[in-house]
């Protein structure tokens, strides 16, 4: 994970043509260390890829821009005319972090400056929309609307969503985590990461709505200050939310190395998923063929509808049976003799128009504070 100083924060939250090139560096210095470390282990040209993921929240919905980077811990090298094996790299050391941050910072500098990104520089954001500008550079510098930023909350948002312990490097604003690994084979685990790393800003079971009608999100991460919950009034809980959302026709995941789409070694890196049951056909008989293993390219609707919602479709309300796929209807005319006979509604109902905000949110909009 990377993280940036509070100011390019704020630059990169609105560029994201800027945005992309820090990615980029990123992830280039971090492959080009791999692809170091197999050189010393007698590895040449070796590849590795990541899978570098965009977050623009921090913990109490504040605009903290930062990424998050899956990286193959490891290099393909071309062994032999059709071989790619695959060589592990070891772990890396703290020292380690601290030498690729020493790296990336430069790179992101000189990248400033041939853009001619500087404190002095054109605000664009603030041009084009000065009232969510005004509401990101508050929410980057952890201040309570349009007011002045608190040095305690300055000083907990500082450590918001940064993990601790070791592979841990900070300088100048900068920090880069590296202590999370997953070893091989481990898929439960790896998709926790993939499930952490793709969340969204806050979960619902995290949100209340306290007595006065504040809203409290309560921290994953307690701030250093011992904070940990954190009290928003309506007009800026939807000010932040606001500032979270990304400009439109901009892609947050960006795949690199390997992975990326125009590699020449993608087709023979990223291989087609084998369905779990697969690995319990057993060997076939002498003289038989052996079964034909169907492949897919990923996982059922019903699947991917229960591990994202936790909704298992497939399960049956009354019985707790599983329902099966019996036939799939589109013919219009069909749809309706069904839905007569079973006495249900044919005609599609007009979608009720919004309503106005309670009389009692109209009043006490004046007494609402940034």
């Amino acid at each position: 994970m990377l993280t940036v100083p509070f100011r390019l924060r704020y630059r990169l939250a609105w560029d994201h043509d800027l945005c992309r090139a820090v990615a980029g560096i990123f992830g280039r210095v971090v492959m080009r260390a791999l692809q170091q470390r197999a050189m010393w282990r007698g590895v040449a040209d070796g590849r590795s890829g990541a899978v570098v993921v965009i977050q623009r929240f921090g913990g109490a919905l504040n605009l903290n821009l930062h990424f998050h980077a899956l990286v193959i811990d490891g290099v393909f090298a071309r062994g032999g005319a059709r071989d790619l094996p695959f060589h592990e790299t070891p772990r890396l050391t703290t020292l380690d972090v601290a030498e690729v941050l020493a790296a990336i910072e430069p790179r992101v500098a000189r990248l400033l400056e041939r853009r001619d990104v500087g404190e002095a520089d054109e605000d664009r954001w603030e041009a084009q929309a000065p009232v969510l500008a005004g509401l990101a550079s508050a929410s980057v510098e952890a201040t309570r609307g349009s007011g002045q930023r608190s040095a305690d909350q300055a000083r907990a948002f500082e450590g918001d969503d940064l993990a601790s312990g070791r592979c841990l490097a900070r300088a100048n604003g900068f920090s880069l985590h590296a202590g999370v690994v997953v070893p091989a084979g481990q898929r439960v685990r790896l998709e926790r990461v993939c499930r952490y790393v793709l969340r969204p800003p806050v979960a619902s079971d995290r949100l209340a709505v306290a007595a006065d009608g504040r809203v409290l999100v309560t921290l994953r991460h307690g701030w250093a200050d011992g904070t940990a919950v954190v009290a928003l009034d309506p007009m800026t809980l939807l000010g932040r939310l606001a500032v979270l959302v990304p400009r439109p026709r901009i892609n947050l995941l960006l795949y690199q190395g390997v992975l990326g789409a125009r590699s020449a070694w993608r087709a023979e890196v990223v291989r087609l998923a084998v369905p779990s049951a697969a690995a319990e056909v057993g060997p076939a008989p002498a003289g038989e063929a052996a079964p034909r293993v169907a492949r897919t390219r990923g996982l059922r609707w019903a699947e991917l509808m229960r591990r994202t919602f936790a909704f298992d479709v497939l399960a049956c309300g009354r019985c707790g049976g599983r329902l099966q796929l019996i036939a799939l209807i589109e013919q219009t005319a069909v749809i309706t003799r069904i839905l007569r006979h079973l006495g249900l509604p044919i005609v599609v109902p007009a979608p009720c128009p919004p309503r106005s905000p309670p009389t009692s949110a109209l009043a006490d909009a004046d007494a609402w504070t940034w």
